[in-house]
């Protein structure tokens, strides 16, 4: 059987048959910025641009990170959540996931590490971290074992979730396991299958639920792990994780990168063909594009009178020909 980073080389090489350097830069920059805006829609957050552009350019410079510390953590934290819950140490309250099912109770679907055995899970974590990355381990193993360790140890208040992916990234890239200036949409798979990522995460979360059982909730919120729990975060099977890791790795490269170069190649024969029919400029002909595929392969009168209304009848359906036949009819 092929490994991945075999089926990542030959896909490559498929790619460069077909495409240009250029278009295949374009796929990848787009990339980055699906990865950002998928990583928080799985938290159900809407960042500001100035969050989306620090997270890209986190993602992109994610190898040049020379070692990981509880205080890049830290910095890390600081770039990806809302600036008014910016971190200055490890969390130091209890926290947990929970789902209120009346006003008189809440039911807990996971219970994070005590605030007091953060520091110590944490060392153990980046200390496992740096053994991993100077062995000669599979870099796939490493990505899944810190990532979720990172995210069922939970250290901060907020954002969590968007780090324990930008590990993946992190540690993938320090390993030269993509290639250089790419980025597996990891996020974007995880989206689009909610249900197979929670099962994931539920793998550790609900065995832990029947061990995990003494603790006590206030009416406010608070919780009080009443027994010693360290161990239960500390000798984790990452087997299922790691597996689910390498079939998102394997969708990314034999789905979501390749549907974005075909469209990119695509979108520059449609342009072409359009210049061609009608000499017009580069912003009105990706407006164009823009507006009848988003409307499924027509032109709203609205936005016709708005934006073309110096173009004929005849100019408007022939450039709708050209982007079904070219963009949307080979994608269906």
């Amino acid at each position: 059987m092929k490994t991945c980073q075999q089926l990542l080389k030959q896909s490559w090489q498929e790619y460069g048959k077909f495409v240009g350097i250029f278009q295949i830069a374009r796929a990848c920059h787009y990339l980055y910025t699906k990865e950002t805006m998928s990583s928080y829609q799985i938290e159900k957050e809407q960042p500001d641009k100035i969050r989306v552009v620090r997270f890209i350019n986190l993602l992109q410079q994610a190898s040049t990170i020379e070692s990981l510390s509880k205080e890049i953590l830290i910095e890390l934290q600081n770039i990806i959540v809302d600036p008014r819950f910016k971190n200055i140490d490890y969390r130091h309250n209890q926290n947990y996931v929970g789902e209120n099912i009346n006003p008189h109770f809440q039911k807990i679907h996971f219970i994070s590490p005590k605030p007091g055995d953060i520091f110590d899970l944490m060392n153990g974590l980046l200390d496992s971290l740096n053994r991993m990355l100077s062995a000669d381990i599979n870099p796939v193993i490493i990505a899944a074992a810190i990532s979720f360790g990172f995210v069922f140890i939970h250290p901060f208040e907020d954002g969590n979730g968007r780090i324990h992916r930008f590990l993946i990234h992190y540690i993938l890239s320090k390993k030269d396991f993509t290639p250089k200036n790419m980025i597996f949409p990891i996020s974007s798979i995880m989206l689009h299958n909610m249900h197979d990522y929670d099962s994931v995460l539920e793998s550790f979360s609900k065995p832990l639920l029947s061990v995990l059982t003494k603790y006590d909730l206030t009416e406010e919120g608070i919780m009080t792990v009443q027994q010693d729990s360290k161990s239960y975060y500390q000798y984790i099977d990452f087997t299922f994780m790691t597996t689910y890791l390498f079939s998102c790795i394997k969708e990314a490269i034999y789905d979501h990168i390749e549907r974005e170069i075909k469209f990119i190649v695509n979108y520059d024969k449609a342009k072409k063909a359009i210049q061609d029919l009608v000499d017009m400029p580069d912003n009105q002909i990706d407006l164009f594009i823009k507006c009848v595929i988003q409307n499924d392969g027509k032109l709203s009168s609205s936005k016709r009178e708005k934006f073309f209304s110096l173009l004929t009848n005849k100019e408007i359906a022939q450039l709708i020909a050209v982007i079904n036949d070219i963009m949307i009819t080979p994608n269906e």
